[in-house]
């Protein structure tokens, strides 16, 4: 409508002014059929239909005229009753939208049946899918809370998987966040967690909120207080649950939040290396039914990467062979063409060659991935384009983990190598390759 103002198209915007009037009356007219709209909503109702009846006056007027100094007055009147129905229209839908959640949260906190909590939390779960804005009135209209007294009644136990996948939905949005800190619902995921009598479905949707508020995307940082003085027991029962996971899904839950703690506290590194992590991780690497995809690859690798800048993980990735494992990661491709795929797969590639210049700082790791030919399939990456899905990031990371192994050992790396990857500038090596053409290698 507001386009067609602007072309001055006077019909065509009274037509679109009618329908929309008629639209909005029985929007309104069958909602209030089903539900009683609170006070608040009513007053939005009634400025809603106050300001299409007046649009379709003023627009009818408009159509019935050719003075061109009317018109022109008219168009910023209509421009300015637009914006106002647009807003009164917003406001309204969030009051309807606040108003059905209510009702599924009061069926959530007044039931003794599980059925129709189930039921109640089914539909805020498909709430959730609508984005953010949504997932923000939800979470303002108390839905975390109530989720979180189900989780912390036993009667209710079949119900947690299915009440905590709904939290880590809500929780996409710092409200739910914020409303999650305030129920101590830190403590509550950590209880489920350790307690050997959850089934493992509860265990991994609570991994899924520990994912979902660990992530570094938040900026809300305030429930990490109480969240580092549930660290160590949330950090083992993650670990377990990695180690005894039946399937892939899980396995990727569990990583994921443990991924996420280790980029904001040292101390989770250290809790992960004492809890036997590097051999328990890859491990899991040999087992299909746990890592079957990139995106658990990619969680496996971050947390490798992370718990490399400390010394003592050292001595435990070369017992381990990671540092073979960490070959096979540089040579992750993806399955299909799906972006979210290639993409995942870039990122195990960088982390992988992240992983392996931290480690490298350490000369029998740095000689051990030289034996294992390590230094030709950098030298691959950073020459071919193809090979890193021209990624610039996975570039970085191996030109960097390249120059640390050529400081080890520089008769491994030929002359040519030395002269474009190693001798000059990171930056100008970096645009050496990143100008590379196939034909070229």
């Amino acid at each position: 409508m507001f386009q067609r103002l602007e072309k001055g198209r006077w019909q065509r915007v009274h037509s679109a002014a009618v329908r929309a009037n008629c639209h909005v009356h029985s929007l309104i007219q069958e909602y209030s059929a089903t539900r009683s709209s609170p006070a608040e909503m009513q007053k939005y109702e009634k400025s809603l239909l106050e300001k299409c009846m007046e649009l379709t006056a003023i627009t009818e007027r408009c159509v019935h005229t050719e003075d061109e100094y009317f018109l022109s007055s008219m168009k910023e009147a209509i421009h300015e009753i637009l914006t106002d129905v647009s807003d009164s229209f917003s406001q309204m839908i969030d009051m309807a939208l606040a108003n059905e959640v209510q009702i599924l949260i009061r069926q959530i906190e007044t039931s003794d049946n599980v059925y129709t909590i189930g039921t109640a939390i089914s539909s805020l779960l498909s709430l959730t899918q609508d984005g953010p804005q949504l997932c923000s009135i939800i979470a303002k209209e108390g839905a975390v809370v109530a989720l979180f007294k189900i989780c912390r009644q036993d009667c209710f136990s079949c119900l947690y998987a299915h009440a905590l996948r709904t939290v880590a939905s809500i929780c996409c949005v710092e409200e739910g966040i914020k409303q999650l800190e305030k129920v101590d619902g830190i403590l509550c995921l950590a209880e489920i967690l350790t307690d050997g009598g959850s089934v493992e479905a509860a265990r991994a949707e609570a991994a899924a909120v520990v994912a979902q508020i660990t992530s570094p995307h938040h900026t809300c940082t305030q429930h990490l207080a109480s969240f580092l003085e549930n660290m160590q027991d949330i950090v083992t029962a993650l670990i377990k649950l990695c180690e005894e996971a039946s399937t892939g899904e899980v396995f990727l839950l569990a990583s994921a939040a443990l991924a996420n703690i280790t980029f904001f506290d040292t101390m989770a590194c250290e809790i992960l290396l004492q809890l036997n992590a590097v051999h328990i991780l890859l491990q899991a690497c040999h087992d299909r039914q746990r890592v079957d995809t990139p995106y658990s690859k990619d969680q496996v690798v971050t947390i490798l990467a992370n718990m490399s800048v400390l010394d003592q993980a050292v001595s435990e990735v070369l017992q381990e062979k990671g540092i073979e494992r960490l070959l096979l990661l540089l040579g992750e491709k993806p399955s299909s063409s799906s972006p979210s795929e290639g993409a995942a797969c870039e990122r195990v590639q960088q982390k992988a060659a992240v992983t392996l210049a931290r480690l490298s700082r350490d000369p029998d790791v740095a000689q051990t991935a030289i034996q294992l030919q390590t230094i030709p399939r950098l030298i691959e990456l950073c020459r071919s384009p193809a090979e890193r899905n021209n990624s610039d990031s996975v570039l970085v990371a191996c030109l960097a983990a390249l120059r640390r192994l050529a400081a080890v050992c520089p008769e491994s790396v030929e002359a040519s190598d030395q002269e474009q990857l190693i001798k000059p500038r990171l930056v100008d090596s970096f645009l050496l390759c990143s100008n590379m053409e196939e034909s070229f290698v």
